[in-house]
């Protein structure tokens, strides 16, 4: 079983990645950030490395859903390959950040990949305004994050609520502005209940 958190930098996906495999036993596949050889150099020049992040991430994602889809394991995904293609690189090619013909490289081997894959048993996604977002973000203090630029996140919100409106696959929304899991547990019950619901329940989550 695969199971998926999405959401916009900061909204706080992998501390509920690793919340959610301490409670179910669920094995977790973080989103890799220490050993990424891009992203501080993206943050500094976005136009110059977006196209290099991009295929990075694509990449390890890939590899992630297949290695997912041989498991016998329930696996709880830290952002997922669709949030890549979908999200971060159309708005980089919005903002002027990618170029053309690198988006269209970049679509047509997405396009490719997505032929052999198939959509999480359950795909969360945690929805958190601007504000809550550069709070969560400033709090955790990555230096790289910090020459962020507030169009690009905005941008991003945009794109998440465009992707989530048209999700076709089971999803549980998250108001990350209030639900405040990684602090008050009983939020983080609530959330799990929910899971419960969707995933083992004998009634259609609401």
């Amino acid at each position: 079983m695969h199971i998926a958190v999405a959401g916009n930098i900061g909204c706080g996906k992998t501390t509920l990645t690793r919340m959610l495999a301490e409670r179910y036993g669920w094995q977790p596949r973080y989103e890799s950030v220490s050993d990424n050889p891009y992203l501080a150099d993206f943050y500094a020049d976005m136009e110059r490395w977006s196209f290099n992040l991009q295929i990075y991430f694509l990449n390890k994602r890939f590899k992630e859903v297949v290695e997912i889809s041989h498991s016998d394991e329930i696996i709880i995904q830290d952002r997922t390959i669709f949030e890549d293609a979908c999200i971060f690189a159309p708005n980089l090619h919005d903002q002027g950040m990618m170029s053309d013909r690198d988006f269209d490289n970049y679509r047509d081997l997405f396009d490719l990949m997505m032929s052999l894959v198939r959509l999480p048993d359950l795909m969360i996604y945690i929805r958190s305004s601007i504000p809550t977002l550069v709070a969560q973000i400033q709090k955790r203090g990555r230096e790289y994050e910090q020459t962020m630029r507030l169009d690009y996140l905005q941008g991003l919100e945009r794109r998440y609520e465009e992707w989530i409106k048209g999700y076709e696959g089971k999803l549980l929304v998250i108001d990350g502005d209030n639900c405040k899991f990684g602090e008050r547990p009983e939020d983080f019950i609530q959330v799990t209940d929910k899971i419960d619901a969707a995933l083992f329940g004998l009634f259609p989550m609401v």
